[in-house]
């Protein structure tokens, strides 16, 4: 039974009571800890300007403070997930109270926007990239024509010479040290000059990675599960009760039934959380972003 819905029952009005609080206190806390500051970045086109930015690694002391403070519960811990440009740092916790088990979540999620660091070298690499590209193009497409036919004539030396091209295809790309081992005799074939200019291509590329910098905006409002899971930004922080019974959880129960011991073990549990988030409050007055 998720905590904010709406019930008659006196005792789960109380417990919604709880839940607003403990939530104002954390979409408080969350704004606090999202304050933005302005980072100079550069875009593709080497222009430099600035973006807005707030720094995930307060959030995730944060979190990890309020795990530290979680005595006597089960914590799973802070964990981060990167999908895309879409990341999320979340908490979750539980803990029983006689049958009935109490679990929370806590969530931010948000955006993460890639630019250059405002750095002469990005310009540099780029210029160098492109003129290798220039360089090499002519011959990549012959390797990739001459490479398709050496594909199949090794294919067919293994034995498979009755199969058509889509199926020897198949068993190329099925087997990765096959697929490898025939890639290096196809680039092996390649003069020393190519070679050399691939391989400094490669470093470039791999260079203007590491100038890549990350920058993060999200908005501090309350979502739910719904609009998390589709990919908004936002904060979520969650409380349900499950009747646990037979080792089973149930999330529809009759809050009547909840015996008077657990009833008071919960109201003191959810106290203590507000008091964590109250401890652990963020200062709004520091707009310092670190950055990598």
């Amino acid at each position: 039974m998720r905590l904010g819905t709406n019930s008659s029952d006196e005792f789960m009005q109380l417990l919604n009571q709880k839940n607003k609080e403990i939530q104002q206190i954390y979409i408080q806390s969350i704004s606090n800890l999202t304050q933005t500051a302005d980072v100079k970045v550069m875009l593709g086109d080497s222009t430099v300007t600035e973006q807005k930015t707030f720094d995930p690694g307060k959030v995730s002391n944060f979190f990890q403070s309020v795990a530290n403070s979680l005595k006597g519960w089960s914590v799973h811990g802070v964990s981060v997930t990167n999908n895309e440009d879409i990341r999320r740092i979340f908490l979750k916790f539980e803990k029983m109270a006689g049958n009935y088990l109490l679990s929370g979540h806590m969530s931010i999620q948000f955006h993460v926007l890639l630019y250059y660091k405002p750095d002469q070298r990005v310009i540099d690499c780029q210029k160098e990239l492109s003129s290798l590209v220039d360089l090499t193009k002519d011959k990549e497409q012959q390797i990739s024509d001459s490479g398709d036919q050496f594909v199949l004539s090794k294919l067919r030396e293994m034995g498979h010479r009755n199969l058509d091209i889509q199926a020897l295809f198949e068993i190329f790309y099925s087997d990765d040290k096959f697929r490898e081992k025939l890639y290096g005799e196809i680039v092996g074939d390649a003069d020393a000059d190519f070679q050399s200019l691939s391989e400094k291509k490669a470093r470039l590329f791999d260079e203007l990675d590491s100038l890549l910098l990350e920058t993060y905006q999200v908005t501090p409002v309350l979502i739910d599960d719904a609009r998390l899971v589709t990919g908004e930004v936002g904060c979520l922080l969650t409380l349900d009760i499950e009747h646990v019974k037979n080792r089973s959880k149930h999330g529809t129960f009759d809050p009547r039934k909840i015996p008077q011991d657990a009833r008071s073990a919960i109201v003191e549990d959810l106290g203590s959380i507000l008091a964590i988030l109250d401890g652990s409050h963020a200062p709004g007055s520091d707009s310092s972003v670190a950055l990598d």
